[in-house]
């Protein structure tokens, strides 16, 4: 993105609202007219079942455009909601037309990030689909570790990730405890520790071999698949 298309974004914001945690953004079937941009903190997608318990569909960090596709849509089909406390800007609808009709790399770029969210729920469906606990938990880790990294939010091998054992599990499709037994494996094996919100990776290689990790699907500056956009 250059300085310039860097000052047409900026200048398409409305406003910019602060959420504390746990706050529902849009619901399941509202007309939306804005475009989401998340500037800190964690969000999430979701969906509800009969039984009262919710499933992520979707992690949003910082950088993300949590809801882009109600765009074209004019409405989402899960409810998006903060994790933690979250800062957001607001693009009307309107001038993400103005973008599409006067700024096409922008809009390119734009078009980009759905797909880039479409690659993150096909590698969720895997992760939920054909790993095991353990596998699922390293892998989510990891995602989130190369995400926050790709925007300067790592320091390291280490990330603030102020997420609840009950939100990894409705992330994971596992109970609280069942993540509890998992996060206490990962630390005796000396593969991560994760203390008080704060992630440190102890053993990427070892953790990416146990999740099955590969962040070629992140499309990174430094994976191999760069150069789209």
């Amino acid at each position: 993105m250059t300085d310039a298309e860097k000052d047409v974004l900026e200048q398409s914001v409305e406003r910019i609202e602060k959420l504390p945690a746990r706050t529902i953004l849009t619901r399941r079937g509202d007309p939306v007219s804005y475009s989401t941009l998340l500037l800190s903190g964690v969000m999430c997608r979701y969906m509800d079942a009969r039984d009262g318990f919710r499933q992520l569909v979707a992690l949003q960090v910082t950088g993300d455009f949590v809801d882009l596709h109600g765009y074209p849509l004019r409405r989402l089909d899960h409810d998006v909601g903060t994790l933690t406390e979250a800062t957001i800007a607001l693009i009307p609808h309107a001038r993400v037309d103005t973008i599409l009709n006067e700024h096409p790399h922008l809009a390119r770029l734009m078009w980009r990030s759905t797909l880039l969210d479409a690659a993150l729920h096909r590698e969720w469906i895997f992760r939920i689909g054909r790993l095991d606990a353990a596998g699922r938990l390293a892998h989510f880790l990891l995602e989130t570790y190369h995400r926050l990294r790709a925007v300067g939010a790592a320091q390291g091998e280490t990330f603030e990730f102020e997420l609840t054992q009950q939100d990894l599990g409705e992330a994971l499709g596992l109970t609280s405890v069942h993540v509890n037994r998992m996060l206490r494996r990962l630390r005796e094996g000396g593969l991560l520790d994760f203390t008080r919100g704060t992630v440190r990776i102890l053993d990427h290689d070892r953790l990416a071999r146990l999740g099955e990790f590969d962040p070629d699907y992140l499309y990174l500056e430094e994976g191999q698949w760069h150069g789209a956009g």
